[in-house]
């Protein structure tokens, strides 16, 4: 049984942490989160599915990607890796942009870290990210952020199940 994503919305202090425990070793968690031909199967949620432009995982690189949806629309989203810490946290801004990176100023941008921790059964994962404001939240929420989460991570469960990562 899948462990559940958890959400927390906080907007006094304009953030959201979202949990999820995987029931697999934290390198290949880490895995998930830092390689392009993994993140390509996971990060978008279905029927969506995530497309790398580009991609350079270390402090001051970015990823580079786009939301693909079934009718080929693409929107698209960049991550820029602040600082790393290998198997502990990735330090991130991330903002939607056009194809070629350029920050989209019409939609929130969120600072935040992802954090992995080894647990008994696997490894939990906490992405907590900050906004400028409450209305960024509301924003991302009415574009169905928190089901879009819940549906990568459960996609990301099925992949580690299957591929045995």
């Amino acid at each position: 049984m899948s462990n559940p994503v958890n959400v927390i919305k906080n907007l006094k202090e304009k953030f959201i942490l979202v949990t999820k425990e995987f029931n697999a070793p934290l390198p290949n968690v880490w895995r998930a989160f830092s390689e392009k031909e993994l993140l390509d199967q996971w990060w978008g949620p279905s029927p969506w599915r995530a497309e790398t432009k580009t991609m350079l995982f270390k402090p001051g690189g970015y990823w580079l990607y786009a939301m693909v949806g079934p009718d080929n629309q693409k929107h698209w989203g960049r991550m820029n890796y602040i600082s790393i810490d290998l198997h502990h946290f990735i330090d991130m801004e991330d903002f939607f942009c056009d194809e070629n990176g350029n920050l989209n100023g019409e939609l929130p941008i969120s600072k935040g870290r992802i954090a992995f921790t080894k647990t008994e059964s696997g490894t939990k994962v906490e992405f907590k990210t900050t906004y400028a404001s409450e209305a960024d939240i509301h924003k991302l929420v009415e574009m169905g952020f928190e089901q879009g989460i819940t549906l990568c991570l459960e996609q990301l469960t099925q992949l580690m199940n299957k591929k045995n990562l």
